[in-house]
């Protein structure tokens, strides 16, 4: 897969520096004034990593479908000028129109700088970074996957036996924190005696570090173990050959846990995708900025598996129906994990207007570490 794009990033090199090669030389007209659309989706990882990476190919898979759409993709690419010239490639040989960039480092300032070089083709990025200080033709799309989590958390805190759940980590930042948070008030919700476990691997891909950070957890009791991390695919199966029970993120990995997967957390970033390109093809503008949760269809959770009580599934579906209809779900003072209260009382958690960019603590139940 990645052999293709790596000899176009070369062949454009060298055909530029000739000065032979260019969207003019090429005969292309501005992508988005085409009769179809051509979209480019760069992946930091493989295409099939059970994480963030697949949750991206997955909904990929999905716009082919859409008629008049071609998607051109290339995985592995790393938040260096690597995804420059893979962005550049994907414009100056394929005609793409919109590209979807979709590793957090990639924003500033490779697709920043980008967008400014083509001010013609579109270009968005799957986190909240784009502000008004930015080009126009770019911007940012996001899921509130802290609202999935919740759900894990209640399935998980009637599923524990030990009333441990465990959770690794990649870096102590808002989004991650939001998760950790959720998780453990959907636990509580449910079993005021859970609590949440969390080490912080450091980074968002270390498979050694993520593998020991799971025994670790068991070792200390903790009988649930989730995460959020790029690639879940050790975390969940080392848990399974453990024997502990696991909840999933960002995409499914069911299929590596067959006797202890719970539920998972799920972006469902086909939604999204579809809609940019429905709306190009009518010859709307695109939104410099699109999230949302359950209420826009952009997170889900993974079915349930056989890791799952009944009373967990009964439990879970009724507070997934909550959230939908926009209720709160956590009402009340918190505090953090050192016991200094941080949320006066009387304050309302809506999953509707989410508190990922608020939230810099993990809250009271939750103890955190580092490998």
């Amino acid at each position: 897969m990645s052999d293709l794009p790596i000899s176009r990033r070369r062949l454009l090199q060298t055909a530029s520096a000739a000065g032979v090669l260019g969207a003019s030389s090429l005969g292309l007209i501005n992508p988005a004034r085409a009769a179809g659309l051509t979209i480019g989706l760069i992946y930091v990882g493989p295409r099939d990593d059970y994480g963030w990476n697949q949750a991206h190919a997955v909904a990929a898979k999905a716009l082919k479908l859409v008629p008049g759409v071609k998607v051109v993709e290339e995985e592995n690419v790393p938040e260096t000028v690597a995804v420059t010239k893979t962005m550049e490639s994907m414009i100056e040989l394929d005609g793409a129109g919109l590209i979807f960039a979709t590793s957090f480092g990639y924003y500033s300032p490779y697709m920043v700088d980008a967008a400014k070089k083509y001010p013609k083709v579109q270009f968005r990025h799957a986190a909240p970074l784009w502000s008004s200080k930015d080009p126009t033709n770019a911007g940012s799309y996001f899921g509130y996957l802290d609202q999935a989590h919740y759900i894990d958390g209640v399935a998980a805190g009637l599923s524990t036996k030990s009333n441990k759940l465990g959770f690794v980590a990649a870096k102590p930042i808002s989004s991650v924190l939001s998760n950790i948070n959720s998780f453990l008030l959907g636990a509580r919700k449910v079993n005021p005696k859970a609590t949440v476990q969390v080490i912080f691997t450091g980074d968002w891909s270390l498979p050694v570090r993520e593998a020991e950070a799971t025994n670790a957890l068991i070792d200390a009791g903790a009988d649930v173990i989730t995460c959020h991390v790029d690639s879940p695919k050790v975390v969940i199966q080392t848990a399974e050959s453990r024997g502990a029970k696991t909840c999933g993120h960002n995409a499914s990995q069911a299929p590596l846990a067959p006797k202890g997967f719970i539920t998972g957390a799920e972006y469902k970033w086909e939604t999204i995708y579809k809609n940019y390109a429905d709306t190009l093809a009518k010859g709307g503008t695109l939104p410099n900025m699109m999230a949302g949760g359950y209420d826009l269809d952009f997170v889900q959770n993974t079915p349930y598996g056989a890791g799952a009580t009944p009373e967990a599934i009964k439990a879970a579906d009724a507070a997934k129906a909550e959230i939908k209809a926009k209720k709160a779900y956590y009402v009340g003072e918190l505090k953090d994990n050192k016991g200094n209260v941080v949320i006066p009382a009387g304050t309302s958690y809506a999953p509707y207007a989410p508190w990922i960019d608020s939230i810099n603590f993990l809250v009271e139940g939750v103890q955190g570490s580092t490998t």
